[in-house]
């Protein structure tokens, strides 16, 4: 295998993939476990914007990894009703994953390295593009694990169907999804590039339910990264878990021996919100009132009570008037862990702009991603709680919603997304 700075930068061969088949690959991936113990080492994250985020590890990157610049999300049903088929797709994705995550075609002949009859290995668009800090994450919905691939057993309890929350308006065509992909990185080429290799290969096996392209990354997962701003102009996911939160990460993100199903050890759940921001009227609000309904300063993200970004709010304090200084349907009270008996989640969301309504209304907001341990436990009573009293749902409309699971990281070339699944 081609190694690149140190770091296994290919997967199994397409061909090679295929020749083992299922179970051949799954003895290899059996036999990587006993090379674990150097995956779990602590990870190197790409230290500019061009260069590449390692692959393998004991946990899939684009979780913790320091978030970038653009997002392309898309959920795919599978279509073929063969479980062999489906196995074979993932391990192709894998490999294919591996080398365009470390700037190479999706590929082993590449855009134009193959028989001029044949259809190229790779589309072509990112050629003489850096890696630009790629990272693919991949997560299974609770609609995989019907009677069609023998899994119902294994469906996590976790993975219980979100609950409906008040207000919401879902649309159907743009939720759920079977498998999930998250694309990040610096350049948006970069990202369509790679989910659009993932749906050529995997053609007659899945289809695209719904994708979506992000930009502008609303919330820091490392201390390192500045708190960015969503499209309201407030500073998003202060409070934020972050990747040098090892302790925390344990306890809120990683789902442990013992939580669900052994396959889910080292995984992570993923919840998914489209949130459109009636952005026209949310314009025309009183800065003032902006900033009780977030009850943060709107220039340095300070809470009411303080004076910097990162002050502890004082729940407790009071205003001139005699009233809760931060306001008691106020958003950062509601979704504060001291309301939640300490509940976190890591959160890795976009702004998303997608045209207009055709009423001159921009059709604009927030790609909300939060990953967590256990959505019964944190997501869930998070949003009940916002979705029954938060001032802020004035100005914006959940249209769609996903969850998924996210099983550990790939541990090496002989491992593939999903194995600790299908073995």
């Amino acid at each position: 295998m081609a190694r690149r700075g140190g770091i296994v930068s290919e997967g199994l061969s397409r061909r090679r993939l295929f020749g083992l088949g299922a179970a051949g690959v799954a003895a290899v991936g059996a036999g990587a476990l006993a090379t674990r113990s150097l995956a779990e080492q602590p990870v190197a994250y790409a230290s500019a914007t061009s260069d590449a985020v390692p692959f393998y590890g004991a946990h899939q990157a684009g979780i913790t990894t320091p978030a970038q610049d653009r997002l392309h999300f898309v959920a795919f049903d599978v279509i073929t009703k063969d479980r062999g088929e489906l196995v074979e797709l993932l391990q192709e994705w894998t490999a294919a994953a591996a080398r365009m995550t470390q700037g190479r075609d999706a590929g082993t002949f590449g855009a134009v390295g193959g028989a001029p009859e044949a259809p190229p290995d790779d589309t072509g668009e990112a050629l003489g593009l850096p890696a630009s800090g790629l990272t693919l994450t991949v997560g299974f919905g609770p609609s995989l694990f019907d009677d069609r691939f023998g899994l119902a057993d294994r469906r996590p309890a976790a993975l219980a169907d979100l609950p409906a929350f008040p207000g919401e308006d879902l649309q159907p065509q743009i939720s759920g999804g079977d498998i999930c992909v998250q694309a990040c990185a610096h350049d948006p080429q970069v990202a369509v590039h790679a989910i659009r290799n993932l749906a050529r290969i995997g053609f007659g096996k899945v289809s695209v339910r719904y994708s979506q392209l992000g930009f502008g990354r609303t919330s820091s997962t490392s201390r390192a990264q500045a708190t960015p701003r969503n499209l309201m102009g407030f500073k998003d996911g202060t409070n934020n878990l972050k990747l040098e939160d090892t302790s925390m990460l344990r306890d809120h993100l990683w789902a442990a021996p013992g939580d669900g199903p052994a396959w889910m050890d080292g995984g992570a759940y993923l919840v998914t919100r489209k949130i459109r921001m009636h952005i026209e009227t949310w314009d025309r609000a009183p800065l003032a009132e902006q900033e009780a309904i977030f009850g943060r300063d709107k220039g340095k993200g300070a809470p009411l009570t303080g004076k910097d970004e990162f002050d502890a709010p004082d729940f407790a304090a009071k205003g001139p008037d005699g009233q809760p200084a931060i306001a008691g349907d106020a958003h950062v009270r509601l979704a504060h862990p001291d309301a939640h008996g300490g509940a976190r989640l890591l959160r890795r969301g976009y702004n998303f702009v997608d045209g207009s309504d055709g009423l001159g209304r921009l059709d604009a907001g927030l790609f909300f991603i939060a990953y967590q341990r256990d959505p019964r436990k944190q997501f869930v009573p998070i949003q009940r709680m916002l979705s029954q009293k938060d001032s802020l749902n004035e100005y914006i409309k959940h249209v769609s919603s996903g969850l998924f699971a996210c099983p550990p990281g790939v541990v090496d070339g002989g491992d593939y997304w999903g194995r600790t699944l299908f073995t």
